[in-house]
């Protein structure tokens, strides 16, 4: 709010379901009575015509009925009013009222009342004129320096200007170029009219051009005399201001005229001949204003309204004062009342009328004494030191978003069937012959106070889809519980790269804070995986070492107990409904696992199946030091051979786009073609164009099919490689015993995006993330660090650097590289893990013998 306000010294609120506008209302002295104070006139859309005298006995008082003067309903919507020497003969003030086809001019005249009756005002027609054409705006003055008369100018829809010399008819004169009317204004020293175009340009017009132009009643015929006779109307100066105007106002004295213009989102001081004075950027949508005489020489006053109900008092481009008003403005004027003189007059376009001044209202608050007291310097010194640790303890903590309450206002609890649904609720029921199963997931909504418009929001990564996204419930109150049912199931034929998702409620409680509670939930592996037998030769393979015994795979994965043989308990094949089998194979005389399969990436899901149902089952016997490692090496090429099909799929939908907007061009170029031809009054022949743009249309079809099923295939293997790079970073993770810090570090570091775009993809993302490891935490100099990397990110040519510098990050990790988000992180422990950055090789199911190979850090970097 302002720290000033607009004082109410009058106001009311005109009619009811009434609209207005900036032509709507004129300031005059409109009876012409003796003591010369302004009435205010208004208008509305509805046709109905009001004069009102305002003379508030105290300021701020309601209305009184004898300060409204006329009210009449002319019938057809009245769009501008204005004051002026209309009447031949008198120079006494009249009204013209223009309608969209009709411009009528009333006298208003008082007569004295007796007794209780007070004054009574009359309206009267004096002369009207009947429009041909519907009318958008008007004009008056002196036109052709005339003395003692004012004429009128008429702007029409269809760009016609027509005049009238008070009581009879001129000329109409079109404007050149014209497409939608604009504001217009009439400045009496240059004898000139002021409009905006269409084409956002300013352009001054002479009346004595417009006077001896050729006249014409209709467009067609003013451009055909244009040819023959008469002189073309041109514009005797024009400015371009690069945006509409919302209106035009004149400020005049007896050395110079200036003209101002209110747009969009400047304002604008021309000279008369046309050059730029000043503009002002305004930082608000503007919606009236007007120019007014300054008391400093060489200077002009500007009230400006905008759409925050705020009133503005410019002095040419500095700020001077700002007010708020209880409405926005449409229409501001000035005028002098009996008791007030400068009295701001502003409409809203509901018909708010008040009439305030600029000022404050004096503050008579004082602030109460404070008793003394004694300090005591002991509980001062307790005070500080238990501050002290409170802030010692906050700053332990680095998280970004402040810590919630022990007790949140709303929770979240989700459940998830134990079992499948008996009836899938899946889309498609069958992939790739194997039927598709889904399973419910029941979300309970528990909320402590009043939550209004509470809505549940669940979201799954792609191929994975639920029945219903979205959950709008009704306001809830306090202790309230409400529950919402979904089902997730395979929608696509490829397997998922994370078996999760996430629910979000957002609400607002009783004060209007909007709130977000969210929960992440974990779904069963039997919901993308069934039981199958196993297969004793695969092409891909992982061996994952344990620090405790073998573990029988019947108690391990007992939801997939069904597919065992008694004879093969150290076995276990899982099919991925839309992928590859997985096979795992414990051995029975070492504390090693292989799991195996003939598709890299479905890898993953199995491991992070098996490692966290491991850890479970050991959690549950009381062993708290149980830990999988990975011996190495990092299988890289399985991995950079996902990277290249993607970025091979990522350079094919540029080519299609390519070939697609060639193909688009072509074709448009040879429909211009055909229609030239088409429209040509001497028939010619076609020379084959219909056939040349048929077999376009079906390469443009084409295409777009290609480039479509191209699309499909690059999110499927954005899912593949999301799945191949959560499997590296868990192989990292176990080959080097990350922990939970630095493997945050390293997921951000190589799985940037949830989605691939067009304008930003996986590729140039991941490379900038780990060029800046390996300049920071990972760098083996200072010089390296002081490299910087350029803001702007593109698809590279080829995935070459990619892949070295993903190598290179391994490798440093390898050689005792420690993750950190600082630089300082760098130092290198001295201990070597065996393995290193090589394709997997097949070797037996034996235990393996760790060595330590101690290097100092200069040999390291050697």
């Amino acid at each position: 709010m302002s720290l000033f306000k607009a004082r109410d010294w009058w106001s009311s609120s005109v009619g009811q379901e009434e609209e207005f506008d900036q032509g709507c209302l004129c300031v005059a002295n409109i009876d012409n009575s003796a003591t010369g104070h302004d009435k205010i006139i208004l208008g509305s859309y509805m046709g109905f015509l009001r004069v009102y005298a305002p003379n508030p006995s105290n300021p701020g008082e309601a209305m009184n009925p004898e300060e409204q003067l006329v009210e009449v309903h002319l019938r057809d919507p009245i769009i501008q009013v204005e004051a002026g020497k209309f009447v031949s003969g008198t120079e006494n003030l009249h009204l013209a009222v223009l309608q969209p086809r009709k411009l009528s001019v009333y006298t208003v005249s008082g007569t004295t009342g007796t007794v209780d009756h007070g004054n009574q005002y009359q309206l009267r027609l004096i002369y009207e004129h009947n429009l041909q054409r519907t009318a958008c705006n008007m004009a008056y003055g002196p036109f052709g320096g005339v003395k003692g008369r004012d004429f009128i100018c008429i702007q029409s829809m269809d760009g016609m200007l027509v005049f009238f010399e008070q009581e009879s008819y001129a000329f109409g004169r079109f404007l050149p170029g014209f497409l939608l009317p604009g504001p217009l204004c009439y400045i009496a020293r240059t004898d000139t009219f002021i409009t905006v175009s269409s084409s956002r340009y300013i352009e001054s017009y002479k009346y004595q051009t417009l006077a001896v132009a050729t006249d014409a009643d209709t467009r067609q015929e003013s451009e055909h005399q244009k040819l023959v006779s008469g002189k073309k109307l041109a514009a005797d100066w024009m400015l371009s201001i690069g945006e509409l105007a919302l209106d035009i106002n004149v400020l005049s004295n007896p050395v110079a005229a200036s003209v101002f213009v209110l747009g969009e989102r400047n304002f604008f001081c021309i000279k008369e001949n046309g050059q730029m004075c000043f503009m002002k950027k305004l930082e608000y949508n503007p919606s009236c204003f007007l120019p007014y005489a300054s008391v400093c020489e060489g200077t002009s006053n500007s009230l400006i309204g905008n759409h925050n109900n705020m009133l503005l008092v410019y002095q040419d481009v500095t700020l001077q004062w700002a007010a708020q008003l209880p409405h926005v403005p449409v229409a501001i004027r000035v005028a002098n009342f009996q008791d007030l003189k400068g009295v701001v007059v502003t409409l809203s376009s509901d018909g708010h009328l008040q009439c305030s001044y600029l000022g404050t209202d004096p503050s008579f608050f004082q602030a109460p004494k404070v008793e003394s007291r004694e300090i005591n310097y002991d509980e001062l010194d307790a005070e500080m030191k238990s501050l002290h640790k409170i802030i010692k303890e906050a700053s332990k903590t680095q998280d970004v978003l402040p810590l919630t309450e022990k007790e949140d206002d709303l929770t979240v609890a989700i459940h998830i069937a134990p079992n499948m649904d008996a009836i899938s609720q899946a889309v498609s029921t069958e992939v790739e012959g194997v039927e598709v199963p889904s399973i419910t997931v029941k979300v309970k909504i528990k909320t402590r106070l009043v939550v209004q418009n509470p809505k549940v929001a669940v979201s799954v990564q792609p191929p994975l889809a639920v029945t219903q996204d979205l959950f709008i419930i009704d306001s809830m109150g306090p202790g309230s519980v409400s529950t919402v049912t979904f089902g997730v199931f395979l929608k696509n034929s490829y397997p998922p790269a994370e078996l999760g998702g996430a629910v979000a409620v957002s609400y607002s409680t009783p004060t209007g804070i909007p709130r977000v509670s969210q929960c992440n939930f974990s779904l069963p592996l039997r919901l993308v995986c069934i039981p199958a037998s196993p297969l004793k030769n695969a092409n891909y393979k992982v061996t994952i070492d344990t620090n405790k015994l073998p573990v029988n795979l019947l108690e391990i994965f007992p939801d997939f107990v069904e597919a065992f043989e008694e004879e093969q308990v150290n076995a276990l094949g899982l099919q991925l409904i839309a992928g590859s089998r997985v096979t795992l194979l414990a051995s029975k005389t070492s504390q090693r696992y292989r799991i195996q399969s003939e598709a890299f990436e479905d890898l993953w899901l199995i491991i992070q199946e098996f490692s966290t149902r491991f850890e479970k089952h050991f959690a549950k016997q009381g062993a708290r030091d149980f830990r999988c490692s990975f011996a190495g090496p990092i299988p890289l090429q399985e991995y950079f051979e996902k990277i290249d099909r993607h970025f091979e799929l990522r350079l094919n939908s540029e080519k299609y786009q390519d070939l697609l907007s060639e193909r688009a061009v072509q074709f448009r170029a040879i429909q211009r073609r055909l229609l030239t031809r088409f429209k040509d009054k001497t028939p010619a022949p076609l020379q084959n164009l219909d056939t040349l743009m048929d077999g376009t249309y079906r390469q443009v079809i084409a295409l777009a099919d290609a480039a479509e099923e191209n699309r499909a295939a690059l999110c499927q293997e954005f899912t593949r490689l999301r799945s191949a790079t959560h499997l590296i970073i868990l192989l990292i993770k176990l080959w080097q015993n990350l922990n939970q810090d630095q493997t945050v570090i390293l997921e951000a570091t190589l799985l940037p995006l949830l989605q691939d775009t067009p304008q930003l993809g996986w590729e140039e993302s991941v490379d900038a993330a780990v060029t800046h490891l390996l300049r920071t935490c990972l760098s083996k100099s200072p010089k390296d660090q002081a490299l910087n990397l350029t803001s702007h990110l593109t698809m590279p040519r080829d995935t070459s650097k990619l892949k070295k510098h993903i190598t290179l990050l391994c490798d440093r990790i390898g050689k005792g590289g420690r993750l950190t988000l600082s630089a300082e992180g760098n130092a290198q422990t001295p201990i070597v893990l065996p393995g290193g950055c090589a394709p997997i090789m097949e070797e037996g199911v034996t235990e393996l013998e760790l060595r330590g190979v101690y290097t100092n850090k200069r040999q390291h970097s050697k």
